[in-house]
């Protein structure tokens, strides 16, 4: 069941994405920015922990999840650093997730060719 979970809750997010994109006109960038500041909103007011328990990947995976985590980190560490807890939380947290995202793209930037 935690697959139709997953499904849907991963289909919603994305349904949300595009009706952005399609009805409010916002570009892509503002439709991504709007969707991590939702999940850093949700993650703040406690609602987001519970939809990961209920959805498992189909609420950890989508772009929401990184507002998520830098507010879930950020808000762990405050409250066992202090306010420097703050900054280093949110980088501890999403550190292997932004260095891979850098290592890739420079590999795929050595491999492959822009047409033009």
């Amino acid at each position: 069941m935690i697959f139709v979970h997953a499904f849907i809750v991963g289909g919603i997010i994305c349904v949300i994405g595009q009706i952005l994109l399609d009805v409010a006109k916002l570009t892509p960038a503002h439709t991504m920015s709007t969707l991590v500041v939702v999940g850093a909103i949700m993650d703040g007011l406690g609602l987001y922990e519970p939809l990961i328990d209920f959805a498992g990947a189909g609420a950890s995976v989508p772009i929401t999840s990184f507002g998520n985590a830098l507010v879930h980190g950020a808000v762990t560490e405050a409250g066992q650093s202090g306010w420097i807890g703050i900054l280093t939380g949110i980088f501890q947290v999403t550190s292997a997730g932004i260095s891979s995202a850098i290592i890739f793209s420079f590999l795929a930037a050595l491999l492959f060719r822009p047409k033009g």
